[in-house]
């Protein structure tokens, strides 16, 4: 057995990444925007609906995309947005950069997602305490495990706060033969060198109308008016993705059925050989209504049945050149966020602590996987 490091999840190509960028080069489509980029925008748009009733806007990053859709929802300082406690850092920064306050909800135990009943305990609270309602709910798909969406949407929808979702890692997956990222008003994806697929990094926005798409191409250019001179009567960035990286995109959605794919089948066989070891559990799909991509397959350790720690399983895969990863730190918990209002049950701070996410890159050898188990196996009781 050779002891090659083994990462958490690496970027995997194709093939076909290479005859589109060599096609930019060709054409001179060396700059942001061009022919890749169209391109790989209605690829996206086709792959999450043929309903034609979503369109997307490749962006340099997933985070890029929540703050153009905060922009467009009209959040601003003095407002609040609820954001899913329990996530990476990127959901909610782009709140901050608006200037509003994020209010953060905790999750339920079954999906690690936001739980709808205080999702609306939140809601309710807000009103009371500060007289208004908030301006935006930011669902995360979370290690791409669909979020109980129609009840959050149900109560967005009663609540008239519209639904912005974070799908950065759920690319692929669906709940209740709808995909992930098409729910809501706005939803971001991403693209970095981790996830489903990868442009190297970079991100996209997906819209529900063509004013959206138009507004979020304006603001990602630098928001420059219409006129022969530079002339900027608002605030633009520049958040738009390269023809380059487009390029490698379009190679990606050649081959990103089969990324999936190759997640859900190492999933299954970490499930099947870690099956009846004490005090280690998956996180899986609920219900039928659940289809993960499984884009990282994570285990709970329960130490007091297991014998061990998430942690003591942590080291031990490092000492055997194995790249692991605690579970998201819960937002509600992070000392830039130590202020923000927090609803919650201590079901994230659970998760957390005893969560371990384990190597899922499709790259992953029949070696690599048994290598993994083997640690997990000599961490546990006889």
């Amino acid at each position: 057995m050779n002891n090659n490091r083994i990462y958490l999840s690496l970027a995997h190509t194709g093939g076909e990444e290479q005859k589109y960028i060599q096609e930019a080069f060709d054409t001179n489509w060396v700059v942001p925007l061009g022919p890749n980029v169209d391109a790989f925008e209605k690829l996206l748009a086709q792959y999450l609906t043929d309903k034609g009733n979503k369109q997307v806007v490749a962006l340099s990053s997933g985070t890029a995309a929540i703050h153009l859709a905060l922009l467009q929802l009209g959040v601003k300082p003095g407002d609040e947005v609820i954001c899913q406690s329990f996530t990476f850092a990127a959901s909610a920064n782009p709140i901050k950069y608006v200037g509003a306050t994020p209010v953060f909800v905790d999750s339920e135990r079954d999906t690690w997602n936001m739980s709808p009943s205080l999702l609306l305990e939140a809601i309710h609270d807000r009103i009371r305490k500060t007289g208004k309602k908030p301006k935006a709910i930011i669902p995360v798909h979370l290690y791409g495990m669909p979020a109980r969406i129609d009840e959050i949407m149900r109560i967005a929808n009663e609540e008239g706060i519209p639904v912005l979702e974070d799908a950065a890692e759920a690319l692929g997956s669906s709940y209740k033969g709808q995909k992930c990222g098409t729910f809501g008003e706005f939803a971001c994806l991403s693209f970095n060198g981790n996830k489903m697929i990868t442009t190297s990094g970079g991100g996209a926005l997906v819209c529900s109308t063509p004013e959206q798409v138009k507004k979020t191409k304006f603001y990602a250019t630098q928001a420059r008016d219409n006129a022969p001179h530079y002339q900027h009567s608002e605030i633009g960035y520049n958040y738009r993705m390269s023809n380059i990286c487009a390029g490698i995109g379009r190679g990606q959605m050649v081959v990103l059925d089969e990324h999936v794919a190759r997640r859900r089948e190492i999933h299954k066989i970490y499930r099947e050989q870690l099956a009846g070891l004490p005090g280690i559990s998956l996180l899986e799909n609920p219900s039928s209504d659940f289809a993960s991509n499984h884009w990282l397959t994570c285990v709970l350790i329960e130490p007091e049945i297991a014998g061990y720690t998430r942690e003591d399983l942590r080291l031990a895969m490092e000492a055997a050149n194995i790249e692991t990863r605690p579970l998201w730190k819960p937002m509600h918990m992070q000392p830039v966020y130590a202020d923000a209002p927090f609803y919650g049950d201590g079901t994230s701070e659970s998760l957390f602590e005893k969560g371990l996410c384990l190597p899922s890159s499709p790259v992953l050898s029949s070696e690599d996987i048994d290598r993994v188990i083997y640690v997990v196996y000599s961490n546990s009781k006889p």
